[in-house]
């Protein structure tokens, strides 16, 4: 008789932690967008909709409008390296990758106008000074993290440093783009797998 091999022990994500308070681990798209993304979304429209926002948000835009051949090409070569890096992983490549990529780079958008531009601005306005109201904003940016991607609070706390990052780029360069630039490609690089997608295959949609 032959010994039974046995079972692989079952392999931890990186960046979620087990069922807790928060619920249980987000294994599609759908919960991703629906417990994060349309948060975001929600929150960048309801600031651009706050008067005297739109202004500062044009502003950001300034260089990207100035210039918008330099910008359609750094988006160009930005989405061929991603792309690129999406076949490196497995060796295998997809439209549902394609549109993860690009999720994760809407998503750089409007998360970089809410938490380096639109609350900081907003918590100024309050009676804040920058730096106070950038680092409130970063802390914003790290618990929403906890709660609605259910990340490990490791990962939170290294979400809120990468945050203050981002504001000092932005406090450099004054440009949204720029800035969400660089996001989309930490973003890409930290998640390149669609949910619950470890080994290739697409999960279905539920």
């Amino acid at each position: 008789m032959t010994e039974a091999t046995p079972a692989r022990p079952r392999k931890r994500r990186r960046l979620q932690r087990d069922k807790d308070f928060t619920g249980a681990r987000l294994t599609t798209f759908r919960q991703v967008f629906l417990r994060h993304g349309l948060l975001g979304l929600v929150l960048a429209a309801l600031f651009l909709a706050w008067p005297g926002f739109q202004s500062l948000f044009a502003e950001s835009l300034t260089r990207a409008s100035t210039h918008p051949a330099r910008y359609i090409l750094g988006f160009g070569l930005i989405l061929i390296g991603l792309n690129a890096y999406a076949w490196r992983i497995d060796r295998s490549w997809s439209v549902a990758k394609l549109g993860w990529i690009l999720y994760l780079g809407a998503l750089s958008v409007w998360e970089e106008w809410v938490f380096r531009l639109a609350l900081p601005q907003a918590l100024e306005s309050l009676g804040l000074t920058v730096w106070p109201a950038i680092i409130v904003s970063a802390i914003v940016f790290g618990a929403l993290h906890y709660f609605t991607l259910r990340w490990r609070w490791q990962w939170c706390v290294s979400a809120a440093f990468g945050g203050l990052y981002f504001s000092h780029q932005m406090e450099l360069h004054g440009d949204l783009l720029w800035v969400a630039g660089i996001h989309w490609v930490a973003t890409y690089v930290n998640t390149p797998r669609l949910p619950g997608h470890n080994s290739g295959q697409v999960p279905e949609a539920k």
